[in-house]
């Protein structure tokens, strides 16, 4: 079952990959209906690949708890680290996909000591964090349902989220199913670090 699904993420992101981004810059010949840009309003509606990740970060450090909330999410009472990994991307029409595997509790003393090495949430849900042009409301963050994630920490979240629009500088989290707090973010730590 596992195979299915993984063979399946990297065949959608592969064919998102290789579809065109946009247009020829260089031609300039006639491309039917546009708008007073020169956009093409048919190539607008095409979804499009907004956001690709291989790499997360686990909640750790300063962004434990609510003092260091990422645009407004906060951070799980206990860190986190993604043991395997976590991989996925985000397209413009707000399809969200999230392959998580190894999503447990660190080895630090915050964390009870039988929690260690595990997941305790019966599900993990995925959020997207983005930048608006609404001066009333700047930040909005859209919430998938919740999908099964197993004590070993392993979920795949494949969601169809309603986006702002724009969507300027997203961001990717894995959320607890049963609260909105986060537990892996998109970024990277160094293994040095």
């Amino acid at each position: 079952m596992r195979r299915i699904i993984a063979t399946g993420f990297a065949l959608t992101l592969a064919a998102l990959l290789s579809a065109p981004a946009t247009a020829d810059m260089g031609d300039h010949g006639d491309h039917g209906d546009r708008g007073d840009h020169g956009k093409d309003k048919h190539h607008d509606r095409e979804p499009r690949l907004m956001l690709a990740f291989r790499s997360m970060y686990g909640v750790d450090g300063p962004f434990i708890g609510d003092a260091n909330a990422i645009r407004g999410i906060p951070g799980d009472e206990a860190p986190w680290e993604i043991a395997r990994s976590v991989k996925g991307f985000l397209s413009t029409d707000g399809h969200l996909v999230i392959s998580v595997r190894g999503l447990v509790f660190k080895n630090d003393p915050l964390v009870p000591p039988d929690l260690v090495g595990k997941n305790d949430e019966t599900a993990f849900r995925g959020a997207v964090s983005c930048l608006t042009e609404d001066p009333a409301n700047p930040t909005m963050n859209v919430i998938s349902d919740g999908s099964p994630a197993d004590a070993d920490g392993n979920s795949f979240i494949d969601a169809r989220l309603t986006l702002p629009n724009p969507c300027v500088a997203p961001i990717v989290f894995v959320l607890a199913g049963s609260e909105d707090k986060w537990f892996s973010v998109t970024g990277f730590e160094s293994a040095g670090n």
